[in-house]
């Protein structure tokens, strides 16, 4: 059963439900019906990001977000990190008020700086351990390039992969691209060489992610969460 009901999304957020029904078939399809989780947003804010806001990729993104949320966690909201040289924004996206919300957070920001993932990393981490949540967590992270420090992106993922948190990487931009080279290999880290279990997941969505179905993308979304989820109650990182 989904954490918020199909008649409360259409009570709320009713141009969210086509979202909200298209998420609960790729649960479903992957065996996470009934399954909670704390899901969290995190968007690149980097001075190459300006097109993908303009055009509203990151408000689409948002959105489908939100409809995934609300079969994973009861509190219709979505804790939101902008990120770009530091962390930018620490805010949140809701059911009841997701319309236009990435522009008017955004209209408050102020330089896009570069691409630090670490930070946003750290950020994550904190907000979830003091939230005091039981359930595992799903980041959903943003991301149109490279870190400018690799070295400390890794090791935050590697020191993460103890926490009951999964990764899951969305890259925005041209698919030849090696900027992207980075995350495939972040992907592939050896496990348990360089982490305990298999904590991250990366998928691309292009240079128009909007032309990325909805089952597609919670398709990729979700994809790999079960198998993490597996591994991580056998290390007994997540509670069974």
């Amino acid at each position: 059963m989904a954490a918020i009901s199909l008649s409360k999304v259409e009570e709320t957020a009713p141009a969210l439900v086509s979202l909200y029904k298209s998420a609960g078939v790729s649960l479903t399809k992957h065996g996470l019906d009934g399954q909670r989780a704390a899901v969290y947003l995190v968007v690149d804010y980097s001075g190459s990001m300006k097109p993908y806001y303009q055009d509203g990729s990151v408000q689409a993104l948002a959105d489908r977000v939100l409809g995934l949320s609300a079969h994973l966690d009861d509190d219709g909201t979505v804790p939101v990190i902008f990120f770009s040289t530091d962390v930018d924004a620490v805010t949140d996206i809701a059911l009841a008020d997701h319309r236009g919300r990435i522009d008017r957070i955004v209209a408050g920001l102020g330089h896009m700086g570069r691409t630090s993932y670490h930070l946003a990393m750290d950020e994550v981490i904190g907000h979830y351990l003091d939230s005091g949540s039981q359930d595992p967590a799903l980041v959903v992270f943003q991301t149109d390039g490279g870190p400018i420090n690799k070295f400390a992106a890794e090791r935050y993922l590697c020191k993460a992969a103890k926490l009951p948190m999964f990764w899951q990487f969305i890259g925005f931009g041209d698919r030849s691209s090696k900027q992207f080279d980075f995350l495939r290999r972040l992907d592939d880290l050896a496990v348990p060489g360089k982490r305990v279990v298999d904590n991250a997941g990366f998928f691309h969505a292009g240079a128009d992610p909007r032309t990325v179905s909805d089952g597609e993308l919670y398709d990729r979304v979700v994809g790999e969460f079960p198998k993490w989820l597996v591994a991580a109650r056998a290390q007994g990182i997540v509670r069974p």
